[in-house]
């Protein structure tokens, strides 16, 4: 009789990300979906307290708490985690995630109070000036995917603004998580055994392939990123998604400027 094949994972988080606002700010379009080997995916509310949506402060605060938990989990959220190698030649950044997420951090301190994505872009906050890109260029896997530029803001289907507002957390949690974190592919294309993993989810590939059920388009795009993430480490398909088809020459600068898991 044929093996059954055991999961690698117990638990699915698919997060629809907002740039919106300040990151203290209670964001209707930040929406949290979660589901387990047994049960389909369900809403997460923020705590109890004074906020009736996510803030990305607290959603941060809540994956740190979740991710130190020892249940293997993935965590998938749609926004890109790095930038184009483009960027990294224009600005002479280190080709290493690490250093990129604090020069970023640096120019772009969107983790900090009272601070949003337009008080950067216009100059009051930080210094985005010394750290821009094109809307012409385009990550490998961007590309693949038919996805828009992360510099290409103030479009509909833009993710320029969530990126920019959310790689600051990345590099947060990362800071206080340390190895019991994976951040895919940038920590390794494989992922190591009972250990919880973060990937870069683009959930317009899949969210066709499930029924609306009355829920609002963000709070589909999360429920769609946690129901594909648990259908894909059942069915034994997500070994040949953590390792892409890319060229030989390919793989490195997807170290560099991540990939979206999924896209092959």
């Amino acid at each position: 009789m044929p093996q059954s094949h055991k999961p690698a994972f117990k638990r699915y988080i698919g997060i629809d990300y907002s740039g919106a606002e300040t990151a203290e700010s209670s964001l209707k379009g930040l929406r949290v979906y979660q589901a387990d080997n047994t049960n389909s995916p369900v809403e997460v509310p923020p705590p109890k307290g004074r906020f009736k949506y996510w803030t990305r402060r607290g959603l941060a605060e809540w994956l740190i708490s979740i991710l130190s938990e020892d249940i293997p989990t993935m965590v998938g959220i749609d926004h890109s985690f790095s930038f184009p190698l483009k960027y990294f030649e224009a600005h002479l950044v280190e080709h290493d995630w690490p250093a990129f997420l604090d020069d970023f951090q640096k120019h772009w301190p969107t983790d900090e109070k009272f601070t949003c994505v337009d008080f950067i872009r216009n100059g009051s906050k930080g210094n985005g000036k010394a750290r821009t890109g094109n809307a012409r260029w385009r990550r490998i896997a961007e590309v693949r995917a038919g996805a828009k530029s992360v510099f290409h803001f103030d479009v509909p289907g833009s993710v320029a603004k969530s990126t920019h507002a959310g790689i600051t957390w990345l590099r947060y949690i990362r800071k206080r998580l340390g190895n019991k974190i994976h951040f895919w592919p940038f920590d390794g294309w494989g992922i190591p055994e009972n250990s919880s993993a973060v990937f870069e989810v683009y959930p317009s590939m899949w969210s066709k392939d499930y029924p609306n059920e009355g829920r609002t388009p963000d709070q589909h795009d999360a429920f769609v990123a946690a129901a594909w993430m648990k259908k894909v480490d059942n069915d034994v398909s997500l070994k040949k998604f953590l390792k892409p088809d890319l060229l030989p020459e390919e793989y490195p600068v997807a170290l560099v400027e991540g990939w979206i898991l999924g896209v092959m």
